[in-house]
């Protein structure tokens, strides 16, 4: 199972800075629709091996002065409730704050592994203020410097050792893993429940993990998968929900845990911001992508081409990655419902294609050398060889001078890829390595 560390804490206690260097970014993803930067604020990071999560919570935080500090503790509590570990930044040139008691207070009562890091400890001197940060309760506190990097390394080994071993338990089933996502109020429980219907003998609730995803077997018409609804995850009664953070955990915690995401668009409204953030995250994550534009009867006056401009908006709006089934939908009206659970499993079966070397090469091989990549700064860039990486959609391009390959030349290789091997609904991820000498 995937492991989700929140940051969390008040604001310029330095969260975004550590969050940028555990997930060596120092940019928001280049787009200039209003809101995609807010995707900047999730990320994948590894230590020792181990690869995690992290959530900024502090990117998702809104509100005048005065609620300010009443939004942050609502987004501890999500952060609590949804992730696998918490980072609790403070800061030591300010000491322990009122509010800094009050956010310990919240994570003191959790089960969770709460690791308490004092920021900004850039000199020996800092270093021993950090022993005021023990009155918090939450037991040792880790001095850092999230600008330098210092005292990061301890922090993070101690927290990737709090990750359950049986972590795992629930991909060992062996059945796909369909989530469906999307923003409020675009049908996903509504498909849900059309899909598994009240035929309960069909239905077996498989155990939830400890962040309480719902994963529920759908058996029926040919089709064996676990359906995981972010719609259905349980409620939490005594947390008023920052509706918009509550989303994006339960989200991100879909996604991670699935092969194929469904991601359903209201067709009254278009594709939106969100939605780009949510198809950032499934590349991210390497997972299948199905597009429903759902509503579809909502909206009036419709001719054969206002279906196809719709598609045609929507991959553009998703470019470069545009080869993806996108299906229409009123699932209340249940019109091609099937049809999605069709797609969904034509992507699983194309994301765990495998495709033998040598195909690859006798493929590749013969069409680089008659469009070789164009010389760059007098530099002649020769591939060599192409593999798949095992288990992935991942390919990697062995050649002798990979940093002088250009994005346009990359983009040409990936588009006769698709065209020659069928992996509709899939993220690709093409690498350039130097090939090591023997």
């Amino acid at each position: 199972m995937p492991n989700l560390v929140a940051i969390v804490g008040r604001p310029n206690v330095g969260k975004s800075t550590l969050f940028n260097r555990l997930t060596e970014t120092r940019e928001a993803i280049v787009d200039d629709e209003a809101g995609v930067t807010r995707d900047r604020h999730y990320g994948k990071s590894s230590w020792n091996g181990v690869e995690f999560s992290v959530v900024d919570t502090g990117g998702y935080i809104k509100g005048s002065d005065d609620i300010f500090e009443e939004e942050i503790r609502k987004q501890v509590q999500i952060a609590v409730d949804e992730s696998t570990a918490i980072i609790f930044m403070t800061d030591i040139t300010d000491g322990v704050t009122q509010f800094d008691k009050d956010v310990a207070a919240i994570v003191r009562k959790s089960k969770k592994p709460v690791f308490l890091a004092v920021n900004k400890v850039d000199n020996s001197e800092r270093h021993s203020y950090a022993a005021e940060f023990y009155s918090l309760g939450l037991g040792d506190p880790y001095p850092i410097s999230s600008n330098s990097g210092s005292g990061t390394g301890d922090l993070l080994d101690v927290l990737v050792k709090s990750f359950p071993e049986n972590s795992g338990a629930i991909e060992d089933s062996g059945l796909p893993k369909i989530a469906i996502v999307g923003r409020p109020n675009v049908g996903k429980s509504s498909l849900t429940n059309a899909l598994l219907g009240e035929e309960r003998n069909i239905v077996t609730a498989i155990a939830g993990t400890t962040r309480d995803t719902i994963h529920t077997r759908y058996n029926k018409f040919g089709y064996d998968f676990l359906l995981i609804d972010t719609a259905g995850m349980r409620k939490k009664a005594k947390v008023h929900e920052d509706i918009e953070f509550y989303s994006v955990m339960r989200t991100i915690n879909a996604i991670e845990h699935s092969d194929v995401c469904v991601l359903m668009i209201d067709a009254t409204q278009g594709i939106e911001s969100q939605d780009l953030n949510i198809i950032h995250l499934i590349g991210k994550n390497h997972k299948g992508l199905v597009v429903v534009v759902n509503k579809w009867d909502l909206v009036e006056e419709k001719t054969t081409m206002t279906t196809k401009h719709m598609e045609e908006a929507i991959r553009e709006r998703t470019a470069p990655f545009r080869d993806y089934p996108i299906i229409f939908t009123s699932v209340v009206e249940k019109q091609r419902i099937m049809k999605v659970i069709e797609a969904a499993m034509e992507v699983y079966e194309n994301k765990s294609t495998k495709i033998p070397t040598s195909k690859l090469n006798d493929y590749f091989l013969p069409l680089i050398e008659h469009y070789p990549p164009p010389a760059q700064k007098g530099k002649i860039v020769k591939i060599n060889y192409v593999t798949q990486i095992k288990g992935t959609c991942a390919f990697i391009f062995f050649c002798n001078s990979p940093q002088y390959l250009t994005d346009a030349y990359k983009r040409f290789l990936e588009n006769k890829f698709r065209e020659n091997f069928n992996f509709y609904g899939v993220p690709l991820s093409f690498y350039f390595r130097k090939k090591n000498k023997d």
